[in-house]
């Protein structure tokens, strides 16, 4: 973000506590004098349909996206899950093998 010449004044001037402590003292305010607004469990689906929205057009931001998803995937909980699969014939129990002779 661009840095001003000038100094900070008002709000902008205060460290992150304070900014946070007028801002929640603001919300409260609001909310004892009924002014407030509470999103409808349909208004949040729709908030959050056009925000998804939005953000898939961003092919990059969605690849990416999608590279930390099969990379946490990979990983599993415990260390990767691929060095611990096997191929088909080393999971199935000695007894399903068939036996040519």
């Amino acid at each position: 973000m661009g840095q001003s010449s000038e100094s900070k004044r008002g709000f902008a001037a205060m460290n992150a506590e304070q900014q946070r402590q007028i801002a929640s003292q603001g919300g409260k305010a609001a909310h004892e004098k009924g002014t407030a607004h509470e999103f409808t469990s349909e208004e949040a689906r729709a908030a959050g349909r056009k925000g998804g929205e939005v953000v898939s057009q961003n092919r990059e931001h969605m690849a990416s996206i999608g590279r930390k998803g099969a990379e946490a995937r990979s990983q599993g909980a415990n260390g990767s899950r691929r060095a611990n699969r096997g191929s088909h014939e080393q999971q199935m129990k000695p007894s399903e093998h068939s036996h040519q002779g």
